[in-house]
């Protein structure tokens, strides 16, 4: 047997157990489109594009199994060095307050504090572009979801959306 084989494959290998858990949540979503049922191409059922999703979602964590078998990748332990939880945990704080405000407080009350928070504290920009970025983008969103896709979003106290 020859000792000097290219194939890198060590199970600490990072893009592999991606590839793997990619692969398995591929199988996931073609079994939840399967138990919708799919329908035809005339007469789609609920399944169809979750099934045909899944079918895309093997493929491409396939070829990330094969690009991790025979190019090898980085491990599990060098794709966590250095790596700094502060904004992701605050990030993941902000996100659960606002799903729990956004019933009582209503989308523009809760998104537009949210947006300055994340404009100033995640990735901080100048107080006179956050301010108009924080108003402007909740209020666009709000008048695309609500008057032009008719969408019910959550009015809140002031019952403004």
């Amino acid at each position: 047997m020859n000792n000097d084989t290219n194939v890198k494959l060590r199970l600490s290998n990072s893009e592999l157990w991606g590839g793997l858990i990619g692969f398995a949540l591929g199988g996931f979503v073609i079994w939840s489109g399967l138990k919708l049922k799919l329908g035809t191409i005339n007469d789609p059922g609920s399944g169809y594009v979750l099934f045909y999703t899944g079918i895309l979602m093997c493929v491409f964590a396939g070829a990330i199994i094969v690009s991790a078998v025979t190019e090898g990748g980085p491990t599990l332990a060098s794709r966590w060095e250095n790596v700094r939880w502060t904004k992701p945990l605050l990030l993941i704080a902000c996100l659960a307050a606002f799903s729990f405000a956004l019933e009582p407080l209503g989308f523009l009350l809760s998104s537009i504090p949210l947006m300055l928070l994340l404009l100033r504290v995640i990735d901080p920009v100048r107080w006179t572009l956050a301010v108009p970025i924080a108003v402007l983008v909740p209020v666009g969103m709000w008048w695309v979801l609500k008057r032009l896709l008719l969408i019910q979003l959550p009015s809140g106290l002031l019952g403004i959306g």
